[in-house]
C-alpha cells in the first residue's frame, strides 16, 4: 500500500528537506554541506497487485544538494517506463562526486587492503561532470 503510505509521509519529508536546505543557505553553509537523499535500490516500473512496487536495481534515483555542486538539474535518464537507464550514472560516479565535495582526491587517495595491497577508493574515479 505504498501509494497511500507515501501520500501521508512525503509532504512531511518535502517540508523538512526544504526547511533544511533553506536553513543551510540562510546560514551560508550550503557550499560546505552536501545533503543526499537516496534509497538502497530502485523500484520496479510496474505496480504490483498489492499496490506496491518490487525492488529494481536497474534504475534508481537520488537527491543531492549543496556542497558547492551545480544544482537545479536532472542528471541521467531512464526509458519512458523507468525500466532501464538510457543515460546511466554509475554509483562510483556518485561516490566520486561526493568525495570531491568532501575535498578527497580519488585520483590519488589509496588505502591498504587486508592483503597489504594498495587500493584506490573507487574503480571508476570520474565524478558526475554535470555537477562539478
Amino acid at each position: 500500500n505504498n501509494f497511500k503510505t507515501l501520500g501521508n509521509q512525503l509532504p512531511a519529508l518535502d517540508q523538512g528537506l526544504s526547511a533544511l536546505l533553506d536553513d543551510l543557505r540562510d546560514r551560508g553553509m550550503d557550499k560546505d554541506v552536501t545533503v543526499v537523499m537516496w534509497g538502497e535500490f530502485g523500484r520496479s516500473p510496474k505496480i504490483t497487485n498489492n499496490a506496491g512496487r518490487d525492488h529494481w536495481p536497474r534504475v534508481s534515483a537520488a537527491f543531492v544538494a549543496g556542497g558547492g555542486l551545480r544544482m537545479g538539474q536532472v542528471v541521467g535518464a531512464s526509458d519512458r517506463l523507468a525500466g532501464d537507464a538510457v543515460v546511466p550514472v554509475h554509483i562510483h560516479q556518485v561516490h566520486s562526486t561526493l568525495y570531491r565535495a568532501l575535498g578527497i582526491d580519488v585520483e590519488t587517495t589509496q588505502f591498504i587492503d587486508p592483503s597489504g595491497r594498495p587500493q584506490y577508493l573507487l574503480d571508476n574515479r570520474q565524478p558526475i561532470k554535470e555537477l562539478v
